[in-house]
């Protein structure tokens, strides 16, 4: 999840929760296991020294625990508001805390909110090239929900009654679907090869990207 925000206007302010709370859902109906993260419970710091400038396994417990959890996904779902046009800073300082070997040969999928008219898609947009710096690409489709606060109630279940929720799932099934089949290709493949031999994790400098 990709808030931090609990109070002030506009109201409620943590519509993220519900967002969530329906991919949660959804998800676990369709058999998978999920680990959420929050930044409001995790409180990560900013970034001052990312989990990967530590010695191994002295890292804070924090950011082992996710380590782990990130290490250990097949697949990435990034659920974010719109702040100024750009996704929100909570969920890119939580990404921005791990390197790219956590989250590289693994699909991801954007899902993205506001309480207007737009649902958020142009943070969305601008999450998909840091997710691909990462290597974990976004598959094409994407969640979005526009004013998030009346489509959905405080539980994450779409208002409206049975049409409406059907609706809801037809619509996000799209982007599961994508990401369920890229996630069994990169999960069943990493069993048979270990992508690291052919495209080693950049470890040092910068200098590594250069061309000769």
């Amino acid at each position: 999840l990709g808030s931090t925000r609990t109070e002030g206007p506009p109201r409620p302010a943590n519509v993220g929760a519900r967002v969530g709370a329906f991919i949660t859902s959804e998800l676990r109906d369709r058999g998978h296991h999920v680990d959420v993260v929050d930044p409001i419970r995790e409180e990560i710091p900013l970034l001052v020294k990312p989990h990967f400038a530590y010695a191994a396994g002295k890292a804070p417990e924090n950011l082992e625990r996710l380590f782990a959890i990130f290490k250990a996904a097949n697949a990435i779902v990034a659920v974010t508001p719109e702040y100024n046009h750009s996704p929100s800073p909570a969920l890119l300082n939580i990404m921005n805390h791990f390197g790219a070997s956590v989250f590289a040969f693994k699909p991801s999928a954007i899902v993205s909110y506001s309480q207007g008219q737009w649902g958020g898609t142009r943070a969305a947009h601008a999450l998909r090239p840091a997710l691909s710096e990462l290597g974990c690409l976004p598959v094409s489709a994407m969640v979005h929900f526009p004013k998030a606060h009346e489509v959905l109630d405080e539980t994450g279940l779409p208002v409206g009654g049975a049409e409406a929720q059907d609706r809801w799932k037809g619509y996000a099934a799209r982007t599961f679907a994508q990401l369920e089949w890229w996630g069994t290709a990169a999960r069943n493949h990493r069993s048979l090869e270990d992508p690291a031999v052919g495209s080693p994790a950049l470890a040092t400098t910068p200098s590594q990207r250069n061309a000769p």
